[in-house]
């Protein structure tokens, strides 16, 4: 099985090569190495291997084979995750490694291996579970460490998007792009839906209600969410997705906001070492710096210790924006070896009391550089799950 944008008519049955019948004639198997003079492509389907693994040039192979008389190509690479690249008018197939290897052997144990590629077709009611892009931005955070990053994912790859050519002549139409360019404006809509549904709210009670809701597991099949490495693909964590996949609708009604204002920003600034002349620069007004404030204490919807020692104690503050009265019981989801105490474990909001801060201890026996290790911290009410990642190294 692989993916495709061909939207012509079926090749028909016709041969599948892999290399020059003739042995002088040398091609090592890779798309790059494929010219526009090698005869031995005419009227055949090629499969070749992508030398780069991760990336490759579709459009360029494309046009070079069709050049050599070629009726198609299946382009074999480790990574499928971008199609943009690939232009429909010519029959062409990305499949990766393993697929690739299959046709391969096919085309070594077949006597007159033939294939015909068909017209794209999508293929529904059979959902797959839900990958981080290997090409997609990943934590930690080198400048701030305690800061998790990334906060959010969001759809992002082969995304039918408006497309203007770099060429005059050429009317404006649509084009399948992949990227932070197409992930950026699904969570900008939502930002804009989310703010007209609550006018009041701040960018960070946003932020908060878009971290604090997303799913960590696929939202079709409610399997694990994978993440593509360089090398292989694993379980998915907060250093690939942040809070997780984007819920649009579950944003509109989080029912708790980690919610910050300019002073608390401006504390963060003080935290990451700025002083407070270079602040109040920034801010247009004179800014104290608060002695022995710690960036832990930034009331982010994450919590992320870089360098755990023993144990460490930090503080969030959650603001009602659910029904009035209500009542949220913690659930903890603790990072291997690591323990993880909330006082209090119980909410209770009124009328009079719509904002509740709790202490969170985190401590660990470990005496060694472990790597991080994730978690999570709930709070639930039996209708909301207002979640934040919790992700610890420790060091020795």
């Amino acid at each position: 099985m692989g993916e495709a944008l061909f939207t012509g008519n079926e090749t028909g049955l016709v041969n599948l090569v892999y290399d020059a019948p003739d042995d002088a004639l040398e091609f090592d198997g890779y798309c790059e190495s494929l010219s526009k003079n090698d005869t031995w492509l005419a009227g055949n389907v090629v499969l070749c291997f992508s030398e780069d693994g991760d990336f490759v040039d579709a459009e360029d192979i494309q046009a070079t084979v069709k050049e050599a008389g070629a009726s198609g190509v299946i382009i074999s690479q480790q990574k499928m995750s971008a199609l943009y690249s690939y232009k429909g008018d010519f029959p062409s197939v990305q499949v990766d490694y393993v697929v690739g290897s299959k046709i391969l052997l096919h085309i070594r144990s077949t006597r007159n291996p033939r294939v015909r590629i068909h017209p794209t077709k999508t293929q529904i009611g059979k959902p797959i579970s839900s990958t981080i892009s290997f090409y997609s931005s990943r934590g930690p955070n080198t400048l701030a460490p305690e800061i998790l990053k990334p906060d959010i994912a969001a759809p992002g790859t082969n995304i039918l998007a408006a497309y203007i050519s770099e060429d005059p002549a050429v009317p404006s139409a649509y084009d399948f792009l992949s990227g932070t360019s197409m992930a950026t404006p699904h969570v900008a809509g939502i930002v804009a839906l989310l703010k007209a549904a609550h006018p009041k709210w701040s960018p960070s009670a946003i932020k908060s209600a878009i971290v604090t809701t997303a799913w960590t597991t696929d939202p079709s099949s409610g399997e694990p969410i994978f993440s593509e490495g360089e090398t292989n693909t694993k379980l998915a964590d907060a250093f690939d997705y942040g809070g997780g996949i984007i819920h649009p609708n579950r944003a509109q009604n989080p029912g708790l906001v980690y919610d910050m204002g300019t002073t608390d920003y401006l504390h963060c600034l003080c935290a990451m070492g700025y002083n407070s002349t270079a602040i109040s620069q920034l801010a247009g007004q004179t800014i104290n710096c608060p002695k022995g404030f710690s960036i832990l204490d930034v009331n982010f919807p994450s919590i992320t210790i870089q360098d755990l020692k023993h144990s460490v104690t930090l503080k969030r503050t959650v603001t009602n924006v659910g029904p009035t009265n209500s009542s949220y019981k913690l659930i903890v989801e603790r990072p291997r070896g690591i323990r993880v105490s909330v006082n209090p474990d119980t909410l209770i909001f009124t009328p009079n009391v719509t904002k509740i801060t709790f202490v969170v201890t985190i401590s660990t026996s470990y005496s060694y550089n472990t790597g991080y290790y994730f978690g999570s911290l709930t709070w639930n009410d039996g209708c909301h799950n207002v979640r934040i990642p919790i992700s610890v190294n420790t060091l020795s």
